[in-house]
């Protein structure tokens, strides 16, 4: 059982799904570990960004393990813990930005997972689905929340109604993934992206990426005036001095998110 799980002095975490021999499902320890990786990325100064990508080349991950999930159900109490082991497709808010590095299989939990992450790049043999209808069940941990944000209406329904899947590049027609590259250029692909947020001032990036979300249930005047304070909380921090001082000075800005 993997979650493996580093950073760079960049300030990028790399979180990898590492059960290649099941595609990289995920049974009940699986999924706690991912929950501690995204506590870490939340709570750690020292992340500014992170990928998560499949181990293998066959999977991003297909989700929950059926074997272990369908067929040996939690007890009903569990269905009140709401706030155990929270993922970032299941209420965790991280508002550092995430990249998915999809190298394959995108299945079931493997979709919902790559539906809350921001920028999503794919290899050409990537598919995507929310099959659970074809097991007696439905899309889980946001799957029948957010595909109706991110694809056109009949698309969406389609896909949750049927349990039917789409290649990489219908989803890079529909805007579910940023590009489509080659399965050797995928991880330097993620992580020039990365790079291009991680340089970035942090508190910045956080603050846009938490309006922008919320923006989309709060109504605009409401928007328009969180984003107005908040900008106006901004002005104060040092990185909203080293901006300025290192474009009049054409050099690199050295943001430490303070």
């Amino acid at each position: 059982m993997a979650i493996d799980f580093s950073v760079s002095e960049e300030g990028i975490a790399l979180i990898t799904i590492n059960r290649p021999e099941r595609l990289n499902a995920m049974d009940a320890e699986h999924y706690k570990a991912l929950s501690q990786a995204w506590v870490t990325v939340r709570d750690d100064p020292a992340v500014r960004v992170a990928i998560v990508t499949g181990a293998g080349e066959r999977s991003f991950t297909t989700g929950a393990d059926i074997k272990t999930f369908v067929t040996a159900p939690s007890g009903l109490s569990d269905m009140w813990l709401t706030q155990r082991d929270q993922l970032l497709n299941r209420g965790l808010e991280v508002w550092k930005p995430i990249v998915a590095a999809v190298n394959g299989y995108c299945l079931g939990g493997g979709m919902t997972l790559m539906m809350a992450t921001d920028i999503r790049i794919a290899v050409p043999h990537a598919t995507f689905s929310l099959a659970e209808v074809k097991r007696g069940i439905i899309a889980g941990n946001g799957g029948t929340q957010r595909v109706l944000d991110q694809l056109p209406y009949a698309v969406a329904m389609e896909m949750l109604l049927t349990g039917d899947g789409i290649d990489a590049a219908t989803a890079e027609r529909w805007g579910l993934v940023n590009k489509v590259v080659a399965k050797e250029d995928l991880l330097q692909t993620a992580f020039d992206y990365a790079r291009r947020i991680a340089v970035n001032a942090p508190l910045a990036v956080q603050a846009a990426k938490e309006l922008a979300i919320r923006s989309r249930d709060t109504d605009l005047t409401t928007g328009l005036r969180m984003e107005a304070v908040i900008n106006r909380m901004l002005q104060f921090t040092q990185d909203a001095k080293e901006g300025p001082e290192a474009f009049a000075a054409k050099r690199k800005p050295a943001f430490k998110g303070q």
